[in-house]
């Protein structure tokens, strides 16, 4: 089954917790990045992990062992998964794998970012590393849904590998990126709409036709 992840990138605690409780019915997983985490205290992880399963959006990108600790504490924190960024290389990605092992968790890798500027650099990696992150036995990769030929390309690479596409609405990718993905990652177009749950019904309605 494919699933609709809600990105929670506001900053405020409670503001977090009420938009998760308002709409853990309509979604699958929360994602948390560093405005909230900054904001709020690591701990908001644990909270969120009482509704729904939390992806930490760290986007890890450092020498291995700092690596390793900033995911030991995304993972103690009750996270169920981590993101890290494909350009460190395999030696911080394999390091946040070990830490993973521990604790049952996921690790998803970074292919390139779904803004602008992620053609400048980073796209002309992205199927190296796409295949280092499936070779070193990685659980997922992050992928863009505002590049659909791209995401096609790395949806043949991953095999079995789970893809998680961040860019619908606000950045104005296609859901035609569930052809390709296990899910999709939605942030401002629910929780700054007038009626969110009525923009997660109809997400989670077009997640649910492509399951099918």
């Amino acid at each position: 089954m494919k699933e609709l992840v809600l990105a929670l990138d506001v900053e405020d605690r409670r503001l977090a917790l009420k938009i998760a409780e308002d709409l853990a019915d309509l979604v699958d997983k929360f994602k948390v990045n560093y405005p909230l985490v900054l904001s709020a205290g690591v701990k908001v992880i644990s909270d969120l992990a009482e509704i729904k399963p939390v992806i930490a959006d760290l986007k890890i990108a450092d020498v291995p062992h700092i690596s390793a600790r900033i995911a030991e504490i995304a993972f103690r924190n009750d996270a169920k998964a981590a993101i890290v960024h494909g350009f460190v290389g395999s030696d911080s990605i394999r390091a946040v794998l070990n830490v993973s092992k521990r604790y049952n968790g996921e690790v998803y890798v970074v292919t390139e970012l779904s803004s602008e500027g992620g053609v400048e650099f980073m796209e002309k990696f992205s199927l190296e590393i796409a295949e280092r992150a499936r070779d070193l036995g990685c659980h997922g990769l992050i992928a863009p849904a505002t590049r659909i030929e791209k995401l096609r390309a790395i949806r043949e690479i991953a095999k079995g590998m789970k893809i998680l596409c961040p860019g619908i609405g606000a950045q104005g990718g296609s859901l035609e990126a569930l052809r390709f993905a296990d899910a999709i990652i939605v942030g401002r177009s629910i929780y700054l709409a007038e009626n969110p749950r009525g923009v997660a019904k109809k997400l989670k309605e077009y997640v649910q036709a492509y399951s099918v």
